[in-house]
């Protein structure tokens, strides 16, 4: 679709790679829009019965690209800015997790090498996860002084416990794919996670798509209630924390490789 995602398809399955491998696939303007794009592209497609979404490249993404900070905070930065609706209950960046939620067939994420902040997020939209075993994850944003607002809240309750939702999150910590696996984002792990995600896409094609629509919206409708809501208090603590002055702090920080000097 761009020269940030393509989308294959063959047998009633979609392929959904993102493909700025020389970047490592990191989440710029650009690319979120693809993704984004992508998911809105599959929402009334009766004939895929399901998706698999992955990478290219050394990783399936290491999350915000750092060197595009200006152009997002300015995106961030009109009218209304995150707190404005533009996707449903989802602001743009929003979407690009809960679009694969929202799809009415079953999406298979395929992880390798990276799964970190803004692609952490986008991972948990998928139904099932599978990650290679050495694949690195981390809720990165509180290293930028910021907090996941990409729908992690939302999904992230799905899957985890409460405590270690907090512990990850308070602490940024980089974790790998056998504690990923012990806390629930993970569903299983494979040493070629897409030649798993494919088969077991390949076995969900196969069963009446009714059934499985029917499956995926009922098991959806059964987790959690109140999800816009959710996300509003999302965009809401983003807003009041980006461009503030320990946030700029903790961004120059990591871009000088210093620890912080943070202002009570």
């Amino acid at each position: 679709m761009s020269d940030r995602v393509r989308i294959g398809e063959s047998g009633g399955i979609a392929t959904v790679t993102l493909t700025r491998a020389d970047k490592r696939n990191a989440l710029d303007l650009d690319m979120i829009n693809a993704i984004v794009a992508a998911g809105e592209a599959l929402m009334e497609r009766r004939d895929i019965r399901a998706v698999v979404l992955c990478g290219d490249g050394p990783a399936f993404s290491a999350g915000l690209d750092t060197g595009t900070f200006q152009m997002l905070m300015a995106e961030v930065a009109k009218a209304g800015g995150i707190m404005t609706r533009t996707h449903g209950t989802s602001n743009l960046f929003q979407r690009a997790a809960m679009v694969w939620a929202d799809l009415p067939m079953p999406v298979i994420a395929a992880l390798h090498g990276y799964a970190f902040g803004g692609a952490f997020q986008i991972m948990l939209g998928a139904d099932i996860r599978v990650a290679a075993p050495d694949t690195q994850f981390s809720i990165m944003e509180g290293k930028w002084g910021l907090v996941p607002d990409m729908g992690g809240m939302v999904l992230m309750r799905r899957l985890a416990r409460g405590d270690v939702i907090r512990r990850l999150t308070y602490t940024a910590e980089v974790f790998d794919a056998a504690q990923a696996l012990d806390w629930g984002f993970v569903t299983e792990l494979a040493e070629d996670p897409l030649e798993r995600a494919q088969v077991l896409a390949e076995e969900i094609a196969g069963r009446s798509p009714d059934a499985v629509r029917e499956a995926k919206a009922m098991i959806r409708a059964c987790e959690y209630a109140d999800e816009s809501e959710v996300l509003l208090l999302e965009s809401a603590a983003q807003g009041r924390l980006i461009g503030s002055p320990n946030q700029i702090e903790a961004l120059m920080a990591g871009f000088e490789k210093r620890a912080p000097k943070f202002k009570d």
